[in-house]
This record gives structure tokens, C-alpha cells and sequence, in this order.
């Protein structure tokens, strides 16, 4: 298939993009959350470390970075701090519900991406190492569900 390459560039930018969003948010959920900041701080960091290591597959591979893609999700993730949630001096609860739901399914594509370049099979990638990142996908994911579960009794729960 003559695409294969361009069409890798491209999705391989648009997680770069993703992943740009996803450890904005990641940071900032952190920051934000006192209580559950060292459950929090610790995947923001998984997340970064992440984020390089798809830049070094892409890398690897021969993929040019497309810069406007990661620069642009970097301002969408800003931008959603402007949305209403009924509080205007304060962190409304229900911002940490959205986020940890957002943050999760940021983590569930990135597995999916992982599980892709393993399709791939490309021999210039190593398995062990997509292993790993997917084993640690699979984690967070949980992770965060389980985050996502209590903040949502928390807010919405009796």
C-alpha cells in the first residue's frame, strides 16, 4: 500500500496532538485536586514520559513532526477552561468528573495507537517496548476509572 507512510504521519500527529491535550490536562487535574494529587501526579508524569515516547517512535520511524497539530491542541486544551460549569470564583466538583472522563478515554486511544504500531509490525519498533506502553495504558486506565467512579459518587451520590 503506497499511503501506509503518509497515512502513519498523520495519525501518528494527530496522537502527538492528543497527547500534547492529554498532558495539559493530565498536569492541571494535578495541580487542581489536593486530595488525589499524588494518584494524579504520578500518571500526569506516565503521561509526559508517554507523550516522549511516541515522539521517539515517530522518530524512529521517519515521521516529521507537523508542529501546528500539537500547538493547536495545546490551546484547545486552554480553551476548555473558559466553559461554563456554574461557578465562577471556584472549581466546580463536577469539572473533576469531566476531566477524569476525558483524561480516560485520552488514555484508552492512546492504547489503541500503541496497539496499532504493534499491528504494524514494523520490524524498526521494538515489541518489548509497545508491550509496556500498552501494559501502562491498560493501568491508567483503570486507574482513572476507578478516580472517575469516586469523583462521580462524590458529586452526584446521596
Amino acid at each position: 500500500m503506497t499511503d501506509a507512510p503518509a497515512l502513519l504521519g498523520v495519525y501518528l500527529n494527530d496522537h502527538l496532538a492528543g497527547a500534547t491535550a492529554g498532558m495539559e490536562l493530565s498536569r492541571r487535574l494535578a495541580r487542581n485536586e489536593g486530595n488525589w494529587a499524588g494518584e494524579l501526579t504520578r500518571i500526569a508524569e506516565e503521561i509526559a514520559e508517554d507523550r516522549a515516547a511516541l515522539q521517539d517512535l515517530m522518530r524512529t520511524l521517519g515521521v516529521q513532526t507537523q508542529l501546528y497539530k500539537p500547538w493547536l491542541a495545546w490551546i484547545g486544551e486552554k480553551a476548555t477552561r473558559l466553559k461554563p460549569n456554574r461557578r465562577f470564583a471556584s472549581r466546580s466538583p463536577l469539572s473533576r468528573v469531566i476531566e477524569l472522563e476525558t483524561m480516560r478515554l485520552g488514555v484508552l486511544g492512546k492504547g489503541m495507537a500503541w496497539r496499532a504500531l504493534r499491528e504494524a509490525g514494523d520490524p524498526r519498533l521494538p515489541a518489548e517496548r509497545l508491550e509496556r506502553l500498552i501494559e501502562r495504558a491498560d493501568r491508567q486506565a483503570d486507574e482513572l476509572e476507578k478516580l472517575r467512579q469516586r469523583a462521580a459518587a462524590e458529586v452526584f451520590g446521596r
